[in-house]
């Protein structure tokens, strides 16, 4: 990619996200955007379409700057992986901005973007794993049920005020992925 390119992405991304942190979404504007990001207007279209891919992509970076990424699970742990933690701590350190994003009124193309990426984690896992527990059901089933799972827990950590720390969401997160296991016997 053009390193012009990308710089203007970049600036773009990080202007957004700055922004995304002291008001709604549905309060800014391209121009506030573009301003911030110290490029015109029609740099920005030239780049995204709108605000919410933009936010996504803003999003993603954040995430990738912060070194936080979603586990990939291959076999059976008996805690949650450290890679859990840390991606907690980026949702944890942008409270705001995902509380926006992921509520009610949120961005439903960042929360389908997020959904899309722990599915396909999932689905990659499962293969790699050879589990069976899962035998007899459609994988994109069981990645949907997953990661619908995983945001509605991050949702509800997210909203919760005062928030628990990090390692209460990793065990709250990790105990519902688990379900009841040996318990039901």
């Amino acid at each position: 990619m053009d390193v012009r390119v990308e710089r203007t992405r970049r600036a773009l991304q990080a202007a957004l996200f700055e922004l995304a942190r002291e008001r709604p979404l549905e309060d800014l504007t391209v121009a506030d955007i573009a301003q911030h990001a110290g490029v015109n207007r029609s740099s920005f279209y030239q780049h995204y379409a709108d605000k919410e891919t933009l936010l996504a992509d803003a999003l993603d970076a954040a995430a990738e700057a912060a070194g936080a990424s979603l586990p990939r699970i291959s076999e059976p742990l008996p805690a949650p992986p450290q890679a859990l933690f840390d991606y907690l701590r980026h949702f944890d350190a942008n409270a705001e901005v995902y509380r926006r994003v992921l509520g009610a009124q949120g961005s439903a193309l960042v929360t389908a973007r997020l959904r899309a990426k722990i599915e396909g984690i999932v689905r990659d896992g499962i293969e790699a794993s050879g589990a069976r527990v899962f035998d007899g059901l459609p994988l994109d089933i069981v990645g949907a049920g997953i990661a619908g799972s995983a945001l509605g827990v991050i949702e509800a950590w997210l909203a919760r005020d005062p928030r628990p720390p990090v390692e209460t969401a990793a065990e709250w997160l990790w105990r519902v992925l688990l379900g009841p296991g040996d318990d039901w016997r």
